[in-house]
């Protein structure tokens, strides 16, 4: 991990085309600009934290919870 010391104003580059720039220092929080790509994917990290465990728990589905969901699709296509 590379640990820095910024000023309000002052930034780093990350790469050719990401700027972060520290906008202001106030209390015991800091704001930060982030000057990237629009395809680029920027997240807080509480929220992608909370995307990668969602995305981990949409993969444990369990064959019972499969079968019940097949079964009720198949009753919606299949009115009887």
């Amino acid at each position: 991990m590379l640990v820095l010391t910024r000023k309000a104003g002052e930034g780093i580059i990350i790469g050719d085309n990401i700027k972060v720039t520290v906008i202001e220092v106030k209390g015991g929080g800091i704001r930060i600009g982030i000057d990237a790509p629009a395809e680029m994917k920027i997240h807080r990290q509480e929220v992608y934290d909370r995307i990668i465990q969602e995305n981990k728990e949409a993969t444990q589905w369990k064959l019972a919870d499969l079968n019940s969901l097949s079964a009720s699709l198949t009753a919606r296509k299949d009115p009887k």
